[in-house]
């Protein structure tokens, strides 16, 4: 495949994704596709399937039927219904060195330093030289507006610095496709502002992205391409310009219209 042609296939591409808990189906039929140096943002009330969907997407989740495709290779399956699991681990854990995702809690090692924490996967899971590690890991730290934090615990941050720890810690795998699941929510306004200015940072860097965000005003300026979902299928989506100025739907009005209320 040459260069250019490889530029064109997506990163990540789902298809027909149908994901449940015993009876309560939360994902219904989903079809979306990341392209390479986009971003997709997923909005969307509680309960809508956002969250899971990001799950399914980094296989931290078992979905019962669809194609989940990352720059062109398929997950490999075995079984089905609620019995279908990943028929190749070592496939699953190499996809995933492709996929950072940062949580809406942080998850940062509270036994480690800033530091350390941004190491960790990259020397111990990529096995990549620890000193070229520790040299990216401060570049990175200093990116997101940290730098001063690298020999800090964890727990002597505020929660706006340990989600930018977060993201550097994910950056330093150098992923194909950064994974945000509602990365500014756990944080009051102020603290929300720095990792917003860092999350528009990396989309004009043309990062791919997959985000899960209650932030309307977030997911308008840095996406590429929104998508909406309701009761676990997609009810509008589309450039962010078109859904949020003229949308189509009526349940994404009152959506729209309830979010901004508040």
């Amino acid at each position: 495949m040459s260069q250019n042609q490889d530029s064109e296939v997506p990163v990540i591409e789902i298809r027909n994704l149908h994901k449940a808990y015993a009876q309560l189906e939360v994902i219904r039929g989903v079809d979306l596709v990341a392209k390479r140096g986009h971003v997709v943002s997923l909005i969307g009330s509680s309960g809508s399937g956002k969250s899971t969907l990001l799950r399914c997407c980094n296989l931290l989740e078992d979905s019962q039927q669809g194609e989940i495709v990352f720059s062109g290779e398929p997950v490999r399956w075995k079984g089905t219904g609620a019995a279908r699991v990943p028929a190749d681990r070592a496939q699953v854990t190499r996809l995933r060195t492709n996929l950072s995702m940062v949580f809406q809690q942080f998850n940062l090692w509270s036994h480690l330093t800033i530091l350390q924490n941004v190491m960790e996967a990259p020397v111990h899971v990529l096995k990549r030289d620890p000193a070229q590690v520790e040299e990216r890991a401060r570049q990175l730290l200093a990116k997101v507006g940290i730098g001063d934090k690298a020999d800090a615990w964890p727990a002597q941050l505020s929660g706006g610095q340990q989600q930018r720890a977060a993201i550097a810690r994910a950056l330093c795998m150098e992923p194909k496709a950064l994974l945000l699941d509602e990365p500014t929510s756990a944080l009051d306004p102020e603290l929300q502002q720095e990792v917003v200015r860092v999350i528009k940072d990396l989309a004009a860097e043309h990062r791919t992205m997959l985000l899960v965000t209650h932030d309307m005003r977030l997911a308008a300026d840095v996406s590429d391409h929104v998508v909406f979902l309701h009761q676990g299928r997609i009810e509008e989506e589309g450039p962010p310009a078109q859904l949020f100025s003229a949308p189509r739907s009526e349940r994404l009005r009152q959506f729209l219209s309830a979010t901004m209320a508040n």
